[in-house]
């Protein structure tokens, strides 16, 4: 499937190695999860969620934090 296109639908299936899928299955013994899926997609959620955070808590480069600094030097804001 070509990258950027929309599937459609509720769920997708993604492989993972056999060894990894036993050791997550053994992970989630006891706990609320009912299945390596749910597991593998709660992590994923989480790291996508504090991904997004990262990139919205510092939006902007040094690059740009030095643009504008130069520019409220320019205006006088700053020595």
């Amino acid at each position: 499937m070509a990258k950027g296109k929309k599937r459609t639908g509720k769920f997708t299936s993604v492989s993972v190695p056999v060894p990894l899928f036993n050791k997550i299955e053994n992970r989630i013994e006891g706990t609320g999860f009912t299945s390596v899926s749910s597991y593998v997609t709660y992590v994923l959620r989480e790291i996508i969620a504090n991904k997004e955070e990262e990139e919205t808590e510092n939006p902007f480069t040094e690059e740009d934090e030095k643009k504008v600094k130069d520019r409220l030097k320019a205006l006088g804001y700053l020595d």
